[in-house]
């Protein structure tokens, strides 16, 4: 399974968005800031390293929330961590110039049209209050009026 961990930096009602390029990935495309986490770091870790490399900010792991994550299937298992930010230290800016062509500030309730896909659902679930989306994977059975089938065995207890 893949993980990644991606920031919304927040400011004034909008949200930084990066063009990616040369990646292999969407390119053309706005993404989050983030990227893969590493084996060794926590989420927030992950979401603080990769702010700091692609956009040269700051931002204290106690800063950062988890808001959202999704479970989406592409190229096998990923899941992606979501996370927020409203105070870090330093202006940002195109650290990564051969993986993103242009930074832009963009309102978090009027997303462009080219945001990366799963990236808006996270965005309109951060904004609903969502923790948890589940993307792409074939649909569970229906439940029977009898519940789960733990709920059987709860009856039985």
């Amino acid at each position: 399974m893949i993980a990644a961990v991606w920031m919304l930096l927040l400011r004034d009602g909008c949200v930084l968005l990066s063009r990616r390029r040369g990646t292999g990935y969407r390119d053309g495309w706005l993404s989050l800031v983030g990227g893969h986490l590493e084996d060794d770091e926590s989420v927030r870790q992950g979401a603080v390293r990769e702010a700091r490399e692609e956009v040269g900010v700051v931002a204290a792991p106690e800063a950062v929330d988890v808001v959202s994550v999704v479970h989406r299937r592409a190229d096998g298992s990923r899941v992606d961590f979501f996370t927020a930010c409203r105070s870090w230290t330093g202006a940002p800016v195109n650290a990564e110039p051969a993986k993103c062509s242009e930074l832009l500030w963009s309102p978090v309730r009027e997303l462009p049209a080219d945001v990366i896909p799963y990236m808006r659902t996270a965005v309109a679930n951060y904004r609903a209050g969502v923790w948890f989306e589940s993307l792409d994977w074939p649909e569970p059975p229906p439940r029977t009026a009898t519940g789960s089938p733990h709920t059987a065995e709860l009856r039985r207890s």
